[in-house]
């Protein structure tokens, strides 16, 4: 299938979620892979929700950060709305989770600090992912790793609590913070709090709470406390208890808050057969970003 005369999207999705599906297509006017989101709101765009797209797709493209997709272009296409996304090639934390159970603490640690990153320059732009999850981090082959799917960052809070008034989820259930369970709005706080879901799913193997309906998991979501992570640090337990916590003022302030104390935990990184390159590969990225961490060390 061929839309805006440019993209040919391959015959199958690469993923399916609540809102849309994820086609891996060539650009025939540059000659690159990308990713095409397609987004289905629920009732379908009307004129205004576009207009809001268009100048939320605006701001997301500001977004220049290595640990986050470029995005390249957005429009409607049979009355679906589309963003054209860089392509990203790696294995996502879900997978890494299903293939290797409770993933060894610092890289647990790792990816958690490097997604704080990524949420850093997004939230300096006032953009919030609202959907972080385990498939919507992904993990490249040279350690890096990619903030994935901001497709519900384009939409604003009464977009969002518009469709929560009416009984339709905008967002994943088993990650989603209380505050937007409870009043469809997110702030940047609700996305610490998915990632500390993330976090904990790495470190435990498990979903935080799960149940057999959407309900059912958003009722622990408001009401239940998470017990204490067997077998890790102290203090990274303080951490995901105060990721964890109900009301947003007593998270950690912000992502690069998160970012300091959950750094400390991500060292001597040991090996993850079959999802990364060996150190020995030659990565232009990893040589550039060697020398950018060393560029203001304490001296």
């Amino acid at each position: 299938m061929l839309i805006a005369d440019r993209y040919e999207l391959d015959d199958l999705p690469l993923g399916r979620g609540g809102m849309g599906a994820v086609y891996a297509a060539d650009d025939t006017r540059l000659g690159r892979r990308v990713a095409v989101k397609f987004l289905q709101l629920p009732g379908g765009p009307d004129d205004e929700l576009e207009r809001r797209f268009i100048r939320e797709a605006r701001i997301l493209a500001r977004l220049e950060h290595a640990g986050a997709p470029t995005l390249y272009d957005f429009g409607t296409f049979e009355q679906r709305l589309y963003q054209v996304m860089q392509f990203i090639d790696g294995v996502t934390v879900a997978d890494l989770i299903a293939e290797h159970g409770p993933v060894p603490v610092a890289w647990a640690a790792g990816i958690t600090a490097q997604a704080a990153a990524v949420l850093a320059a997004a939230h300096a732009l006032s953009i919030r992912h609202r959907d972080l999850k385990p498939t919507n981090l992904m993990l490249c082959p040279d350690g890096s790793v990619k903030v994935l799917d901001f497709g519900l960052a384009v939409l604003g809070d009464a977009d969002v609590a518009h469709f929560t008034r009416h009984g339709q989820i905008l967002g994943t259930p088993a990650y989603m913070a209380p505050e937007q369970i409870e009043q469809g709005v997110a702030d940047p706080r609700s996305d610490l709090y998915a990632l500390g879901c993330v976090l904990h799913e790495m470190l435990t193997g498990r979903q935080l709470f799960a149940g057999p309906t959407a309900y059912a998991v958003f009722d622990k979501h408001v009401r239940e406390q998470p017990p204490p992570i067997q077998g890790i640090p102290s203090e990274l337990n303080y951490l995901v208890q105060d990721l964890l916590e109900k009301k947003p003022e007593n998270r950690p302030p912000d992502a690069p808050s998160l970012y300091e104390r959950v750094r400390p935990f991500a060292t001597d990184l040991p090996l993850l057969p079959g999802f990364l390159e060996p150190a020995s590969t030659s990565s232009p990225e990893r040589m550039y970003a060697l020398i950018v961490g060393q560029a203001l060390r304490p001296r």
